[in-house]
């Protein structure tokens, strides 16, 4: 007819081929293994050297505060470097002897060096006060209004589209 040198059948055998082999190549259930594994056993967590390990990241972090005056503890930019090789070192311990992080020994050791480092470091206590009734009235006020506008165009929208349509 055209000069095509393939017939209808020809074609069709291609086609079929060809996207069964493109499908298969897509397929997720062959480039991944399904079968379930089995997880690993996990060491138990040894929380006695756990203790001790955090106990030489304290003095470590107890050693680098006393390189910094008292005046300056309450300013975290003066010792933010320390207590971020304080916290990283309690980490790497606890995964070193196989425990999660934070766990409870971890957090109540951080919470004994907070009492002994910053307790003294609370600020006064904010007092809040209701704003002005006027501020309060158009904080009320504009929400209110703005809710209403929006129902307003929604109405006339729909009533101008049957209208139109």
């Amino acid at each position: 007819m055209f000069g095509c040198p393939f017939t209808l059948n020809e074609l069709l055998f291609c086609f079929i081929t060809v996207n069964a082999w493109m499908m298969r190549g897509l397929s997720a259930t062959d480039s991944f293994n399904i079968e379930t594994t089995t997880p690993r056993p996990r060491k138990a967590c040894n929380e006695s050297r756990l203790q001790w390990e955090v106990e030489v990241c304290g003095e470590d972090f107890k050693r680098d505060m006393g390189h910094i005056e008292p005046q300056y503890w309450c300013n975290l930019t003066h010792f933010i470097s320390e207590y971020h090789l304080f916290t990283l070192c309690t980490e790497t311990k606890s995964h070193m002897v196989h425990c999660y992080w934070p766990n409870p020994l971890v957090e109540s050791y951080i919470i004994r060096i907070h009492k002994h480092f910053f307790s003294n470091c609370t600020m006064e206590q904010v007092v809040w006060v209701d704003p002005p009734d006027d501020t309060l009235t158009i904080l009320i006020l504009i929400p209110v209004f703005l809710t209403l506008a929006m129902i307003a165009l929604v109405v006339w929208c729909s009533k101008r589209s049957d209208i139109l349509a």
